[in-house]
């Protein structure tokens, strides 16, 4: 990590990816899909100084209209175009009520290492409502890879559920960014 430079950087889709996984339970779980969707319109500021690790910072948004299916593993049958129209129409209009919230966003408030990387502590706005999450980031092999769990209901999302409860989606779902490190290729913004 040291030979990282200290700085203020501007990233988003071009420079990697920020997924969405969910996941099925219940005792119809075989019906339903394991989906990853991947977050096509985001935007991140980051400031890194890797001699003091907890001030460096990060604030992101995401755009809940540009979600997209990029993968459905198990299910009954394969996903078709309708189904996954339904999907994301579901997550706009009565999951995450895009109409009202357009964005998610995320704002970083401590940092301190971690192995080979750092643990965040950050404020997570869903629909309205800000609540504190914690990221494991690590820095390895010149990229920057983010995992942080969401508890929906934490933030008074119902999980998607149908046939009675009996197939539902996972009240935890897993958000994943990966990005390269800080190089003289990104574009350097002001502090």
């Amino acid at each position: 990590m040291n030979s990282l430079e200290a700085g203020s950087y501007a990233f988003g889709p071009g420079d990697g990816q920020l997924l969405v996984k969910v996941f099925r339970e219940g005792v119809a779980a075989r019906m339903g899909h394991d989906l990853a969707f991947e977050v096509r319109d985001w935007s991140a500021k980051a400031f890194f100084d890797p001699s003091d690790l907890g001030s460096s910072s990060l604030e992101a948004t995401a755009s809940v209209a540009s979600f997209s299916i990029v993968e459905a593993i198990g299910g009954a049958k394969a996903l078709t175009r309708g189904d996954r129209a339904d999907i994301k129409r579901n997550i706009e209009e009565k999951i995450l009520d895009a109409r009202r919230f357009p964005n998610v966003s995320l704002r970083t408030t401590a940092a301190a290492p971690n192995g080979t990387g750092m643990r965040v502590s950050a404020d997570l706005t869903i629909g309205g409502a800000t609540r504190p999450v914690d990221i494991v980031l690590t820095l390895t092999d010149g990229r920057a890879r983010g995992v942080m769990t969401v508890v929906q209901s934490r933030w008074g999302i119902k999980p998607f559920s149908a046939f009675m409860g009996a197939l539902k989606v996972r009240d935890a779902v897993e958000v994943i960014l990966d990005v390269p490190l800080p190089s003289a290729d990104w574009a350097a913004v002001d502090a």
